[in-house]
């Protein structure tokens, strides 16, 4: 029989979920306990979405024909209930395939160390939106620096600002960003990046991310530039965006940032600046060759194949408007 191909459903491995050698022959002692499904709460601030996407439906799969084959991991509550730390993507298929109860392995964590294996167990999966990125690096950072790690906020680095509407501190010292990007194989820059992120409003993540309903979608690059926008700037700009079907270039995104430093950005300048129509995004249609092969004589060149399409357009719209006419 041949061997089927590996499947990756963006499940932990198992020595994932511990970070030292010491917590992996821990966690061989402890019991995989079935706890019911309902008494099982999303990680406070659990920032990667959990949605019916195609990976979601392979894990379904999976779960179906084999069941659950990796134990979540969970810390218990005061009140009786469980926090999960590792498999919020499992728990929302066993409850899709009308499951009530999953095993679970139960730790006894503080705040800092599960965000740390929360984050761990999910940032190395490959299809995760950048603003999820944003939120679990930050929240790593977080914890390490109240775990005594030396991670403090340095309102000197080239990359921090103060953010105007809650004047919090936005950016973490580089040996702190350099620490985390060895663990992560991130460059300091691009973590420190993917957190300005957290800093757009909720629609403009979105859109950086492509989960825009309408499919309007805004680059890496850019959307940092606007991150430091205002929130009512940002509220400003994605009116625009939406009433003008436009996003803005990455040139654009800096002269708004730079306005919005200035104190002199103003929302008409942003709605005259998308108005503008800009060359790489002027309508086009385009389609490949073979699909209209079929309907041309095998001796015509693209150029006689361009020239009959319009012909037959001018035809069809000359047609159109004598019926609108009657």
């Amino acid at each position: 029989m041949a061997n089927l191909p590996k499947l990756d459903l963006g499940l932990p491995s198992y020595d994932s979920l511990f970070s030292t050698e010491e917590e992996r022959q821990e966690a061989n002692t402890e019991k995989v306990m079935t706890i019911p499904i309902n008494k099982i709460k999303d990680f406070e601030g659990h920032p990667f979405h959990v949605t019916m996407d195609e990976d979601m439906a392979k894990l379904i799969d999976s779960i179906k024909e084999n069941d659950m084959l990796m134990p979540a991991l969970v810390r218990p509550k005061p009140d009786g209930t469980y926090e999960m730390i590792s498999g919020h993507r499992r728990k929302f298929a066993m409850s899709q395939l009308g499951k009530t109860e999953m095993n679970v392995i139960i730790r006894d964590l503080d705040d800092d160390h599960a965000t740390i294996l929360m984050v761990d167990s999910n940032i190395q999966r490959e299809n995760i939106y950048p603003s999820e990125r944003g939120y679990a690096y930050k929240m790593r950072l977080e914890a390490m620096k109240h775990q005594g790690k030396k991670v403090d906020i340095n309102v000197d680095d080239v990359h921090v600002e103060y953010d105007k509407t809650t004047s919090n501190q936005v950016g973490w010292k580089s040996e702190s960003a350099a620490k985390l990007g060895e663990q992560i194989g991130v460059s300091m820059n691009q973590i420190r990046r993917f957190i300005r992120l957290t800093y757009l409003i909720e629609p403009l993540q979105e859109m950086v991310d492509g989960r825009n309903e309408n499919e309007i979608k805004i680059a890496f690059n850019p959307a940092v530039e606007l991150s430091y926008l205002t929130e009512s700037e940002q509220f400003d700009l994605v009116n625009a965006i939406i009433e003008n079907q436009r996003t803005p270039s990455l040139a654009q995104c800096q002269e708004f940032k730079r306005l919005s430093h200035d104190g002199e950005l103003t929302a008409d300048f942003i709605e005259d600046t998308l108005s503008e129509e800009k060359p790489n995004q002027r309508e086009k249609l385009s389609f490949q060759m073979k699909e209209i092969d079929k309907y041309f004589p095998k001796d015509y060149t693209p150029g006689k194949k361009k020239d009959l399409i319009i012909h037959l357009l001018e035809n069809w719209a000359k047609k159109r408007s004598r019926e609108q006419e009657r």
